[in-house]
Order: structure tokens, then C-alpha cells, then sequence
């Protein structure tokens, strides 16, 4: 395929919030995850050193916390202060000993040197508790909270800047669910009382790809939010923990812009488009496994509901087909840069993480490889590609798959385009830097590319995640996925590059 790039031709300034994660109370997420007192390997604060220094070297920008579902019956206040009360969390049907709570997660992301980014309780919670939250972290002295977190060691404000009101409280499995009309007054309030508080604030609010969710929301409040929240797993397996296969999760990728083109299209018709961004604060290839939790039919005996969920830390599973679609979502976000600003991989660490802990260390899932790439190795400013004669291969789809028309045993047969690329320019060092994802399982694929606008480019290197087949993946003492760095080479006189099968890639050009 050949991709034509003019460094004059620029679509924005990309977020590099769109490299977010999000963490947890859910499994092993935070206990015995990120926060692992007694551990040899946690610092004076309980906290794991190399799973802090392997999210440094990610460059995390922005973390989300607490949730998720577990935020919708959480009760902030009992979890600051010397004295912590343990509640049972409703929503995972654990007992939580909130031992880690605010002051611990601010503490956490100051040591990593990213945003907080906090979910309030908007399930049981109301609009005051949300409120006080603000108070508690950002106020200097003002009033009881502000006083309280003083009282708890912390004399400077967090300065949390940014805010979400709610998770998924459209959904019959979030506690405290509301209906449309509900959330919209529900969100006006809490935006008024947490803006009172600080005006400085960004908020975003739970939604949706649905219309009459997103107008009902944005009709009541959409003067006072700065984001709209959300959320996609494409592969729906949390009953049953049945990961799709590669030409599956493939196919998956023709619907990567579908929420963004919705959300775009009814803010633009509300004339809120350059007001309000998309914050895609939970996304992940796989669905978490937690079977019998979120059903009318709950699981009685823990072997029903509680022990299966140790599944999800099955290191086979996030293999070549996981780095692959997550490259492809990021290139997404990249050519939507003026409308989506932040992104938060969900979750970080376990579950199906880009981190996975055990006791003697840490393991480096294929995802976390491709954040490594894309935020280490590509620049700040998105270039228009004009793809020419870009090729397509077919694969495989579950039945009522976004396209194809030919039946195969209960499958149909899904056009996909073959290579993903985004351009992007590091104008402090002249680098052009292309994304060039390859989804051919097993065939590599040529990249002829044409750059103008005055860049004459001399020298190349491709940074390359790979493994050896599309089901390689990472696990203790073994790692079949890395990065890859090249050396600098001269650029070949066809500017023609080779991508190897199943394959990120990121070309510097100088």
C-alpha cells in the first residue's frame, strides 16, 4: 500500500491522555496488585516498586479510580483517616478493607507523576457526598473536609482536576441504575455542587453511544460538562471467559469508530462539539470475567461467582491478537484527536491488565508493549494519510458480524482493511513517526510512503512489537512478546518498508 504524508497537512495535537489507564477495587487489581503491604518488593507505603516503575516507563498520564462498578455503592469518608472501617462491596460481593483509599491513591499517582482522575459514587451516593469528595481534595482549609484531610497528614490540597459523575448507571447491573430523565437531573445537580466547590474542575458523566441517554444528559447539563464518558469491550465474554480467536478479535477492528461517529454526530447537532470530548475512560479488548456477579440469577457458593474470576490471570490469554487490536484502537483515537482526549485502558494492572503481579515480580503483558511504543516512540502532532489502493483480506465472524453476507457454518465471511496507519511529527527533533499496524496473520506487507511538505527524510528505524505466531504471549519466565528497537538505516531509494506478519510498528523517519 502506499500512504502519502504532507508535514503541513496537520488533523491536531493529539491528548496524550489517550495513553490512560484505569484501576479497580476488583480481584487483584489493588490487593495484592498495585498495593501489596508485607510484600519485599512494595515500598514504606505498600505500594509495588516495579509495577510503579514499569507504569513510569508507560508514562501513564491520567489513572482512574475507584471504579467501575464498585463505585456505584462506595462511601469515600470510610476510608480516610487512621481509623478505616472494612464494608462488603455490593457490586463484587467481597469484603473490602479499604485500607486503600484517597490518600493512598493520590500518594500512588503523585509517584508515578500522573493525573488523578476520580469516579463518584453516583449509584447510592448523592450529589453532596460528591461534593464533599471535591471539598476533601482540593479545598486549602475551607470547611469540615478540607480540615479532615489536613487532620489525615495531608496540609496541601490534591488538586484532583478531573471528575467523573457516575459509571454506567444506565445499566441494569449497576447499582443504583437510573433512567434517562433520572441521570439528567442527577448530573445537573452534582456538576452544580462540585463546580461550587471548584470551578477549576473537568467533569465528564456517565453515557453512552444511545440517543435518548446522551440527549436527556446533555439537554439538563451538557453547559456544564468538559467530557462525555465512554465505555467499550468488544469481546463480551464475562459469563464465559471464551476469548475470541485472532480472526475474530480482527474483525472486531471494523467497529473501532463506531461510538466516536455517533457521539460526534449528536454533538455536533447540540453545537457542542468543541466544548465536549469524548473520554473513552474504560476500553479493552476482552470483557473481565466475573460469571454470576452482574445476572438476576446470582451464584451461591463462592466456586459459582467468586473463585472463577483467578481466570483472568491466565497469561496465555492476552497474546499477539490483544497488541494488535489495542495498536489499532490508539490509531483510532490518534485520527479522532479533535474530539477524543482521553482514553484509560481498562484496568492496568491484573484482570486482563497490560501488568500482571506475582510475589516475586511482574509480568509485561503484550499490551503493555504497545503503549511503550506508541508513547515513547511517536510524536505529538497527527498528520493527514491519503492511503492509495489500501488492501483488504477476508476473515472470519461470528454470525451477525458488522459486514459480510456469506454464511459459514453459522459464521460470515468480513472484509477487513489489511494494514492500520496513522502519521504523526515530533517537531522538536524533525522525526516523522508512522504507525503501521499489520493484521495479516500470517503474510508480511510493504509500506511505500511518500512524505512532502518540505521533510526530506535521510534516515529510518522501525520499533517493532511482535511475537512468533498470534497466539505468543508473556508469563512468568517467558516472554515470546517485545519490543524491538531498530537501528537507524539510510532510507531506501523506493521509501518502501516491510512489515512483518501479526505486527506493530512504529517508522521513525529523519
Amino acid at each position: 500500500m502506499k500512504c502519502s504524508i504532507n508535514i503541513k497537512r496537520k488533523l491536531g495535537r493529539r491528548n496524550e491522555m489517550i495513553y490512560g489507564h484505569f484501576i479497580e477495587h476488583f480481584h487483584r487489581q489493588i490487593y495484592g496488585g498495585v498495593y501489596d503491604p508485607g510484600n519485599p518488593l512494595s515500598d514504606e507505603d505498600g505500594l509495588r516498586k516495579d509495577v510503579l516503575e514499569a507504569m513510569r516507563g508507560i508514562k501513564v498520564p491520567v489513572l482512574r479510580w475507584p471504579g467501575g462498578c464498585f463505585v456505584s455503592s462506595y462511601n469515600w469518608k470510610k476510608a480516610v483517616g487512621p481509623k478505616r472501617t472494612p464494608f462488603f462491596d455490593k457490586a463484587w460481593r467481597v469484603e473490602d478493607p479499604n485500607t486503600f483509599g484517597t490518600d493512598e491513591y493520590v500518594k500512588m499517582c503523585r509517584k508515578i507523576g500522573c493525573e488523578p482522575y476520580i469516579c463518584t459514587n453516583a449509584g447510592t451516593g448523592t450529589a453532596e457526598e460528591m461534593s464533599d469528595w471535591v471539598e476533601y481534595c482540593n479545598l486549602e482549609t475551607e470547611g469540615e473536609f478540607a480540615k479532615w484531610r489536613i487532620e489525615n497528614g495531608n496540609p496541601e490540597p490534591f488538586f484532583v482536576k478531573y471528575w467523573s459523575i457516575g459509571n454506567e448507571n444506565y445499566g441494569g447491573w449497576e447499582i443504583g441504575a437510573k433512567s434517562a430523565e433520572e441521570w439528567g437531573r442527577l448530573v445537573l445537580e452534582a456538576a452544580k455542587m462540585i463546580k461550587h466547590v471548584d470551578p477549576t474542575t473537568e467533569l465528564t458523566a456517565a453515557a453512552l453511544a444511545d440517543l435518548d441517554w446522551n440527549i436527556n444528559l446533555l439537554k439538563h447539563c451538557g453547559n456544564r460538562l468538559d467530557w462525555i464518558s465512554i465505555h467499550k469491550y468488544w469481546d463480551m465474554i464475562h459469563e464465559t471467559n471464551a476469548c475470541a480467536g485472532y480472526e475474530q478479535v480482527m474483525a472486531y477492528t471494523n467497529d473501532l469508530e463506531t461510538d466516536i461517529n455517533k457521539v460526534r454526530g449528536l454533538l455536533t447537532a447540540m453545537g457542542l462539539e468543541k466544548q465536549i470530548k469524548i473520554a473513552y475512560d474504560e476500553w479493552n479488548l476482552r470483557g473481565w470475567y466475573h460469571p454470576n456477579a452482574h445476572t438476576v440469577k446470582q451464584g451461591i457458593r463462592k466456586e459459582d461467582y467468586l473463585y472463577p474470576r483467578d481466570k483472568n490471570d491466565d497469561n496465555s490469554l492476552y497474546t499477539m491478537a490483544d497488541a494488535v487490536f489495542s495498536a489499532c484502537f490508539l490509531n483510532t483515537c490518534n485520527r479522532n484527536c479533535d474530539l477524543v482526549g482521553m482514553a484509560n485502558f481498562a484496568p492496568i494492572v491484573n484482570t486482563r491488565g497490560c501488568i500482571y503481579t506475582h510475589k516475586d515480580g511482574i509480568v509485561l503483558r503484550s499490551t503493555y508493549h504497545v503503549f511503550d511504543l506508541y508513547v515513547n516512540y511517536l510524536g505529538e502532532q497527527v498528520l493527514d494519510v491519503w492511503e492509495e489502493d489500501p488492501e483488504q483480506i477476508t476473515v472470519t465472524d461470528r454470525l451477525g458480524g458488522k459486514t459480510g453476507v456469506d454464511e459459514v457454518g453459522g459464521r460470515v465471511q468480513t472484509e477487513i482493511d489489511e494494514l492500520d496507519v496513522i502519521a504523526t511529527y515530533r517537531e522538536t527533533e524533525k522525526v516523522v513517526a508512522i504507525a503501521a499496524v499489520n493484521k495479516n496473520a500470517e503474510t508480511a506487507r510493504y509500506l511505500e510512503l511518500s512524505i512532502q511538505g518540505g521533510f526530506s527524510g535521510r534516515e529510518y528505524r522501525i520499533c517493532s512489537v511482535n511475537g512468533e505466531n498470534v497466539d505468543s504471549y508473556n508469563d512468568i519466565g517467558s516472554e515470546q512478546v517485545k519490543l524491538v528497537i531498530g537501528d537507524w538505516k539510510p532510507v531506501p531509494a523506493d521509501a518502501t518498508f516491510e512489515l512483518a506478519p501479526h505486527s506493530v510498528n512504529v517508522i521513525q523517519i529523519k
